[in-house]
Parts: structure tokens; C-alpha cells; sequence
């Protein structure tokens, strides 16, 4: 099938997403509104695709939307749920991809130059799982440069805009996931995470991000970055509609060794809201005491702890091993494992490359491989320590996720390396080690941007996340606030 390429669909122009509007339903509210013939998926694909067309072109969410595709697949959507067909929690669901994810017939451009007329010949994995769940595909959303980068002008599409304020950044790499679902485009969308690539636009854009545990969703058909801390997995707007897309795209798969060979839980059963026992962990070492810290952040993470132990958690706090250590380790294996897989394009055609991209890459090349060893040693211990601190008594860990706020686009073109308050994210940690981890909003600074709080778990604890995040989102989590949008600038 041929679609379109430009990014913003020929559609009316309809008011921003409202209360009751088929934009604010959750997957679940969607869900049971097309089993009972009361909503169709075409009316869901067509509203997002309206409020796409009314407000993208000012947020730059999407690279590619794909109206014909998302029709005939909401079409099928429905009439397979008329002859009792039911293919699960997304089965009619709008959703995009981060433009890193391979769908057969679409291009995958990275955000590169040197890949823009990539067309794919089969989906991704990722991809492959949504179309069998029923799902309906909108298109493609921005990224950074082959999922690593920043907010580059020299790249072949503008960078996605903070919906909250168009001024600020919207984090990345999964930029146009945040943005897109926190505009209300969409109430699932899936990305990629390699030091923090899901969760920082989750915690800058206010929304739900999980890099769920290190093989839990098939990598195959996504352009890999770090190999061996790539993970990928779901934004959405609220726990139980992250907890669906998890549901959809989760479990083994034979192309991709990272897979595990087990049944995946049942994410959706959990989420009740009843925290008792539930054994949390907290350390304030890595972000309290820090100056780059908004007292905000740290006031939200107090008021986090103190709910979760009012509402019968058993609350404790835990010793962790220096942030620095992880940021280091995480840093060598990120820089020598990218340097690897662009190697070629960065010896033959390093002009191709953005700005951003090209000196976050290069410095891979002077990384030996007795300094790799011992950042692999390294992330081991880490690892282990982790399990043994944390993780052998307590089913949640909670910590900082961001320490401020969405920095300023005007901080990137002045400043290389931008400054701190530019790359504030904890995040990398857990990319390094595999533990599953979760952004979850905690309501806004005073600036009105976003401010949030990660949660982390065992490997393949993530059903002890979403358990944990339900009460919290209840509690804090604003779902009811969408940003002001506005039309095309």
C-alpha cells in the first residue's frame, strides 16, 4: 500500500482533545465501548487523525502519519470485533512508533540522513505483535538521530516540541512518543530506552514511560543502538493504558537471543490500587542532596513514600552503590557499543551524520577493549549489588527519575556539551543493569512543567510497578490536565 509522506494528513481541523472525547478514553473505555458497538475503531483513527492535523504541525510529534493505513486497518479492526474476533486490549486502539521500529512498506529513517529512504520489507517485531493485537497504526513519530543525538536543526525533520511549552526540549531519544501521547494524540505509543531514551520524554512530556526488564519485548526489526542495553517498550497517558501496550508487545521471541522462553504475567490483573505489604525501597543518595535537584522533585518522592506507606506498603530505606559508578559504566558500554554499529557510515560518510549525533558517537572510537572489559566487569557487580541491596527484600525500588525540569531548546545550539540542567536524567542505571523501571508523573513545578518520580522493580517485576504506580497516579498524577494546544504556527 502506498501512503503519504508528508507528515500532516488533509483533514478538518477539530477543537483540542476534550473531556469525553474519544481522545481522552482510556484503552480500557475505548476497548469496552468497541466490544459493545457503541464507539468504532474508524472513529478513533479518525479523531486522532484530526487532532494530528490540527496541532502537529506546531509540535512536530509525527515524521510520517499514515491516514490510508490506519483506515483500513480500523476498518478490519471492526469488523473483525462484529463477527466476535477479539485479538486483545489494543484490538482497535490507535497507536505510532518511534521511527526506529521497521513497518513493511513505510521507510525508517532514524531521523538520518544516511537512512531516509529506508523503506522496510517486513515489520519489527514490535510492529508485527500491535497488527496481530488488532491495533491501528497511525504512523511513525520523531526521533533523535538513530535513537541517540538531541534536538539537532541539520537533521532531515525538525525535533518534536514540548507540548507543555514549545520553547523546551521534550527529552529523547522517544521525543514524539511523549509529545504525541501527552498531547493527546494518541493514548499509547512505543519507543526505545538505552540510557533513558522512553523515561526522559515520559517525565519531561507527563506521561507514563516503562523500559520494561532487558529482553522482555523483541528488539528484531528495531535500529539497534547499544545492543546490550537496548531495551523497548511502551508511553501512555495512564498506568492501565501502559500496562495494555505492555500486554500486546510483550514475550519470547526466537529472532532476538535477549527474549526469554516464558509465559508473559498478566499486567492488566494487578491493578487494583492495594498496596498492602507490598515491600517498597527508597534511598535519597543519588538526587537529595544534590543542588541540581528541585526541591519539587524531592518533596514529590517524600509525599510518594508517605502514601505508599499510609496505604500499607512497607516502607524502608536502602543502600545503593554510587550513581557515578553506573553513569560511568553505562557511558563506556553506550559510547564503544555505538561506535561499533555506525562504524562504517562514521569512517565513509561522517558529514552525513547531524552535529549532535556525530560527537556523541565519535568518542566510542578511542574506548579499548581492556576499558570495555572492565566497564562489563563493572555493570556485573552493579548488577549484583543491586539484587543483593535492594532487590533480595524489596519488590519496588524509588527513586529520581529527572532532576529538573525540560531544558530550553536555545541550551543546545550555545553549548557543547549542553549544560547539566540539559542531561538531569538518573535513568541510565537501569538501562546498564536490566531491572525494569517507570516514569510516573507526580503533578508540575513551578514553572508548570512536568515533574515525576521512577520507580524500579526486579527483573521481570513489572506487574510490582504497575501495582505500586496505580495509588500514586491516583493520588498525584494529574490525569485530568492536557496542555493548551494550538493550531499551526
Amino acid at each position: 500500500m502506498s501512503d503519504p509522506t508528508p507528515a500532516i494528513v488533509s483533514a478538518a481541523t477539530p477543537a483540542a482533545a476534550a473531556p469525553g472525547a474519544p481522545a481522552e478514553l482510556s484503552v480500557a473505555e475505548a476497548g469496552a465501548l468497541l466490544r459493545a458497538g457503541r464507539l468504532t475503531a474508524v472513529e478513533l483513527a479518525v479523531h486522532a487523525l484530526e487532532l494530528v492535523e490540527a496541532h502537529d504541525a506546531s509540535l512536530r510529534s509525527f515524521v510520517l502519519v499514515t491516514p490510508e493505513r490506519a483506515l483500513e486497518r480500523a476498518r478490519q479492526a471492526d469488523r473483525e470485533l462484529r463477527e466476535g474476533t477479539d485479538r486483545g486490549p489494543l484490538h482497535g486502539i490507535p497507536y505510532a512508533l518511534k521511527d526506529i521500529f521497521a513497518a513493511e512498506g513505510l521507510p525508517t529513517t532514524n531521523q538520518s540522513r544516511l537512512t531516509l529512504d529506508d523503506v522496510a520489507t517486513a515489520d519489527s517485531a514490535v510492529e508485527e505483535r500491535l497488527r496481530a493485537g488488532g491495533g491501528v497504526l497511525l504512523g511513525k513519530l520523531t526521533t533523535y538521530e538513530f535513537a541517540m543525538g538531541g534536538p539537532s536543526p541539520d537533521l532531515p525533520f525538525p525535533p518534536a516540541r514540548n507540548p507543555w511549552n514549545t520553547e523546551h526540549i521534550p527529552s529523547g531519544s522517544s521525543s514524539g512518543a511523549g509529545v504525541a501521547v501527552a498531547a493527546g494524540f494518541l493514548r499509547v505509543a512505543f519507543g526505545s530506552d538505552t540510557a533513558g531514551s522512553m523515561r526522559g520524554p515520559a517525565f519531561h512530556c507527563g506521561t507514563v514511560g516503562l523500559k520494561p526488564t532487558y529482553g522482555l519485548v523483541s528488539g528484531h526489526g528495531a535500529t539497534p543502538l547499544s545492543p546490550t542495553m537496548d531495551h523497548f517498550g511502551p508511553l501512555g497517558w495512564t498506568v492501565a493504558d501502559t500496562a495494555a501496550a505492555l500486554q500486546a508487545v510483550a514475550g519470547p521471541d526466537p529472532r532476538d537471543p535477549r527474549t526469554r522462553d516464558a509465559p508473559t504475567p498478566d499486567y492488566l490483573a494487578g491493578l487494583t490500587g492495594d498496596v498492602r505489604g507490598l515491600r517498597v525501597a527508597y534511598s535519597t543518595a543519588w538526587y537529595a542532596a544534590d543542588p541540581a535537584t528541585l526541591p519539587e522533585i524531592t518533596r514529590g518522592i517524600e509525599r510518594a513514600l508517605t502514601h505508599l506507606e499510609g496505604l500499607g506498603a512497607i516502607v524502608e530505606e536502602c543502600e545503593l552503590p554510587p550513581y557515578e559508578l553506573f553513569n560511568a559504566c553505562g557511558r563506556i558500554v553506550m559510547a564503544a557499543e555505538g561506535f561499533a554499529t555506525h562504524e562504517k557510515n562514521l569512517r565513509e560518510a561522517p558529514r552525513e551524520f547531524g552535529r549532535f549525533t556525530y560527537q556523541k558517537l565519535l568518542p566510542g572510537a578511542g574506548i579499548g577493549a581492556e576499558d570495555l572489559r572492565r566497564a562489563l566487569d563493572a555493570r556485573l557487580r552493579l548488577a549484583a549489588a543491586l539484587d543483593r541491596q535492594v532487590f533480595s527484600g524489596h519488590d519496588v525500588l524509588v527513586t529520581a527519575c529527572g532532576q529538573t525540569t525540560a531544558a530550553r531548546f536555545d541550551d543546545f545550539p550555545r553549548h557543547w556539551p549542553p549544560p547539566r540542567l540539559a542531561n538531569d536524567m538518573q535513568t541510565i542505571p537501569f538501562a546498564l543493569t536490566g531491572h525494569p523501571a517507570m516514569s510516573l508523573p507526580l503533578g508540575f513545578a513551578g514553572n508548570g512543567l512536568p515533574i515525576g518520580v521512577q520507580l524500579v522493580g526486579p527483573r521481570f517485576g513489572e506487574a510490582g510497578l504497575f501495582r505500586a504506580a496505580i495509588p500514586l497516579e491516583a493520588e498525584f498524577g494529574r490525569r485530568g490536565v492536557r496542555p493548551a494546544l494550538t493550531g499551526p504556527a
